[in-house]
């Protein structure tokens, strides 16, 4: 059996164990806090009983990284967080350094294999087939850097490394690619020249939900709240629980169905992904996003087309209850909505854009519409953290900085206003403008008006006073 044990700050899981050959051994095991501590213990003594349990011992870094994806990354993973690790370690970790002895690796040694994989090319995925091959870019490196941090954080808990080497190492610098979005306009645009409306629809939901496209294709009929009362009383909307995605068989294997609701059925048995409807990648994002009305009434007119067609085909249409359905019923995936939207820019010389700037357009937007209500579109969003909505006022910014150049043109050197004050952008005072008591701090009126609870007493002063 395990036990606990408190050292040096720390909270230690001590257990014995017979090597292989037969003789017994003792192995510590330490965690920063005694919950992690107490479920590893709990972990080990189930599989010990269940004659499951596997001591950790490697030497190599190829040993190290199976018992890293075997104990840790199945407790941890999702499912297609699983997929793409897996992939970065099949791909440019094992053929790498998977034949390095763990004591050979250091700080420096990983400085000098981050430095060898910049010159090697990357290997040939779906989007971009082996002769379009270029150099592994830096956010791959970046990926496998937070991998082997993890993996080596484990080996140190594990006692088979001193200390983590990835800590201190120096990656190479990361230049994001700055996501292009479409203003509201050009989206209205779009959405009025579009033709296919399966993508009219998908487009509008993503924009007035802000829904990330494994949630738009995962939506089914039983979390959408239509009915003429709630259309009427502006209270449709649609409930966030699942989503779809296209896993490998090996992931859902390996985490014995974790976070699968279901699994369609397979196109071929030679396949080796399926497409699943799982619950979504963070509590935050189960979440009820209200449609505005003219999207509401879209949704209507789709249930009853869909409805007509279930009737046509009879057992012939696979009902799965998906929102977004093939004609026979089966979903339509996150590839074909890809491919329709492509086409739609390609053939009416739109704005090169990605379906997912749809949803950062939609929190620009309503960032904009709300004067800058961050917790409520996080709402909607469903971003874990307010940072993540933050982050889309940098296009919010930029317009305005744009405009400022334009005022500054007509006020300074069209010379109509060479002397502006606060919140006068035309020289004269305006019918929303206010003079001032003596005395008042203009710019520390401004910030307490940017207080929610104090605009929201205003407002409610407001009302009596109207009253």
């Amino acid at each position: 059996m395990a036990s606990l044990k408190k050292r040096n700050g720390k909270y230690c899981v001590i257990y014995r164990y017979r090597d292989n050959k037969g003789k017994k051994k003792q192995k510590w095991e330490t965690f920063d806090n005694r919950a992690d501590a107490v479920k590893r213990m709990k972990e080990i003594e189930h599989k010990k009983s269940t004659g499951t349990f596997v001591v950790p011992q490697c030497k190599l870094m190829s040993e190290l990284l199976k018992e890293y994806v075997d104990l840790y990354g199945r407790e941890k993973w999702a499912l297609s967080t699983y997929d793409s690790n897996v992939s970065l370690i099949n791909n440019y970790i094992l053929p790498v350094i998977g034949k390095v002895d763990l004591s050979d690796i250091n700080t420096r040694f990983l400085e000098t294999y981050y430095k060898t994989l910049l010159r090697a090319p990357a290997c040939a995925t779906k989007d971009a087939p082996e002769e379009e091959q270029k150099t592994i870019g830096t956010s791959t490196i970046r990926d496998v850097h937070k991998i082997l941090r993890s993996c080596f954080e484990q080996a140190v808990k594990w006692e088979l490394m001193e200390k983590n080497p990835a800590v201190h190492a120096t990656v190479p610098k990361y230049k994001p690619v700055r996501r292009q979005i479409w203003t509201a306009d050009v989206l209205m645009h779009a959405t009025e020249i579009c033709d296919d409306d399966i993508l009219k629809l998908a487009m509008n939901l993503s924009f007035s939900a802000s829904l990330r496209i494994g949630e738009l294709t995962g939506l089914t009929w039983d979390c959408v709240d239509i009915s003429e009362e709630a259309i009427e009383e502006g209270r449709a909307s649609i409930h966030i629980t699942k989503e779809y995605q296209r896993v490998s068989k090996e992931a859902i294997e390996a985490l014995d169905g974790k976070d699968i609701i279901l699994v369609f059925p397979s196109e071929s048995k030679l396949c080796k992904t399926v497409r699943v409807l799982k619950t979504p990648k963070t509590e935050t994002s189960i979440r009820r996003v209200f449609l505005p009305r003219s999207v509401a009434e879209m949704l209507v007119r789709h249930k009853e087309a869909q409805d007509e067609m279930k009737a046509i085909l009879g057992s012939e249409f696979h009902d799965y209850g998906i929102v977004l359905a093939s004609p026979t019923g089966t979903p339509i995936g996150e590839t074909q909505i890809r491919k329709k939207f492509a086409k739609l820019i390609h053939d009416n010389h739109l704005p090169e854009v990605v379906f997912h700037s749809l949803r950062h357009s939609s929190v620009t937007y309503k960032l904009k519409l709300n004067g800058g209500d961050i917790k409520a579109v996080q709402g909607d969003s469903g971003h874990a953290q307010v940072s993540m909505v933050t982050d889309v006022y940098s296009h919010i910014i930029d317009e305005d900085r744009r405009k400022n150049a334009e005022l500054f043109e007509e006020a300074f050197y069209g010379k109509k206003n060479l002397r502006p004050q606060m919140g006068d952008t035309s020289g004269h005072q305006t019918a929303n403008t206010i003079t001032l008591p003596e005395g008042v701090d203009a710019e520390a009126l401004v910030k307490v008006l940017g207080n929610p609870e104090m605009m929201a007493l205003l407002a409610s002063l407001a009302k009596t006073v109207e009253q």
